[in-house]
């Protein structure tokens, strides 16, 4: 059989959370094995592949949009293919499937969550018999990890450990498109973490939609303490994980962070709302009252952790009384950083079907008043490391100025610093590098390298 693929190349536009980006490696590196080469833009690409997020509204528009304008762009000389061949995958692709065929005349391929490993046969069926092909299913019984990766950095892995989700959040359509709640086998996990360290990696982040639940379908009861021990012996130099519910957060992880060596003082920890009433609404299951009190048994735990949240401003029914409570508990916490979205209508979550007549204008003043805050806090939070010396590990140099190196410090800052007179960036980058803190800004620190 001809390999359709050689002499191709393919890019991949990815929207969306760590698991998309995860999964966006795995498409890499099957397109890669079967000869394809990747390029950076759509003008260089024959296959292009976008791996789609359906959380808020303006996925669906910019998809829709970017598909359409690619029949603007012409094929690049030299194309072993007829034409330039387009993909959908990801949560939008596992949403609509085949209706995305029906509505964007240009795409000639939509695969799901979860039959990633399905998108060369697809991709080979609409290059040799020059039509599309939709593939969707609803999951299978098995974790799905045995496709092969390209990793987008040699000195970071992402490692998923759960997909799917039990919660169903009253405005989050995630459990719709990937499904329920699927744990992988700890030595499975703890094997890859090893393969990692061994491979170099400096950096492990732990993927699932609540990680914090992790092994409750597998062993009756969470885990995921154990998946945090695991890795750390694996040799890992750093360690993090996304995304955790507050409600299955346990006393024993927040422990760790004060006794697991690589472990970083930094946690994402998503509140939604700082109202009883409105995370009523959310089927959120924590109040705010617990919330708080994670906080303080985490900063106990370790007092030098930073923070940062997701807050959704104007869901159906907030008043302004529900808002200040939000504004209020943002305050008190004190976040490095705080991810603000305005509540986005989702097609087929119970909160879709909600009354509200809050007027647009409202709810954008209200998110206007809480960027401010989040801005300022943001800002005292950096003020913190003013003549530090932080391990800062180096991922590349500034977009705006090659000779600015730009790295991640344990807080899961943005760091920037002059390359050494006499160093070449690139010998740096992938390495951990002592940074002392001269400047901080609201959004990064800035500062010299102590010693290369």
């Amino acid at each position: 059989m001809s390999n359709v693929f050689e002499g191709t190349r393919f890019c991949i536009h990815t929207f969306g959370c760590q698991m998309n980006k995860h999964d966006s490696e795995r498409v890499a590196g099957m397109l890669e094995g079967l000869g394809s080469l990747p390029v950076e833009t759509i003008e260089e690409a024959d296959i292009v592949v976008f791996m789609t997020c359906c959380v808020r509204e303006a996925a669906d528009t910019r998809l829709y949009g970017q598909v359409a304008s690619m029949k603007n762009i012409p094929l690049r000389d030299g194309t072993p293919l007829d034409k330039r061949y387009i993909a959908v995958g990801g949560c939008i692709g596992q949403r609509d499937g085949d209706k995305l065929l029906a509505a964007l005349p240009h795409l000639d391929v939509v695969f799901g969550t979860h039959n990633l490993g399905s998108l060369p046969g697809l991709l080979r069926r609409a290059i040799e018999q020059h039509g599309r092909a939709a593939e969707v299913i609803e999951g299978g019984a098995e974790f799905s990890s045995a496709l092969p990766t390209v990793r987008e950095h040699d000195w970071a892995a992402w490692l998923p450990i759960t997909v799917g989700c039990n919660n169903f959040c009253s405005y989050c359509i995630v459990p719709y498109v990937r499904g329920r709640e699927k744990s992988r086998p700890l030595d499975d996990i703890a094997a890859e973490a090893h393969s990692y360290v061994e491979a170099g990696v400096k950096e492990i982040t732990l993927l699932g939609q609540n990680v914090n639940s992790y092994g409750r379908d597998l062993y009756g009861e969470p885990r995921f303490a154990d998946v945090l021990r695991a890795v750390d012996a694996a040799g890992i130099e750093r360690l993090r994980f996304a995304t955790s519910h507050p409600k299955d957060l346990t006393d024993e992880v927040i422990g760790l962070f004060a006794t697991l060596p690589s472990l970083m003082p930094a946690l994402h920890l998503p509140v939604q709302s700082g109202s009883n009433r409105i995370l009523s609404a959310m089927n959120r299951r924590y109040t705010r009252e617990h919330y708080l009190g994670l906080i303080e048994k985490l900063r106990r735990a370790r007092p030098d952790i930073a923070l940062s949240t997701d807050i959704i401003v104007g869901f159906p029914g907030e008043t302004e009384e529900d808002f200040m409570d939000t504004y209020r508990l943002v305050e008190e916490v004190g976040y490095s950083q705080v991810f603000t979205f305005i509540y986005s209508k989702r097609e087929g979550t119970p909160a879709a079907e909600m009354d509200d007549d809050t007027p647009r204008e409202v709810i954008q003043e209200r998110f206007d008043r809480f960027v401010d805050l989040v801005q300022r806090k943001a800002f005292e939070a950096n003020q913190a490391e003013l003549g530090a010396t932080v391990p800062v590990l180096v991922e590349g140099t500034s977009k705006r100025d090659d000779s600015i190196l730009a790295g991640k410090s344990p807080k899961n800052q943005t760091v920037h610093a002059p390359v050494p007179s006499g160093t070449e960036a690139a010998s740096l980058v992938g390495r951990i590098v002592p940074v002392t803190i001269e400047e901080a800004r609201t959004w990064y620190l800035s500062g010299a390298i102590a010693h290369a």
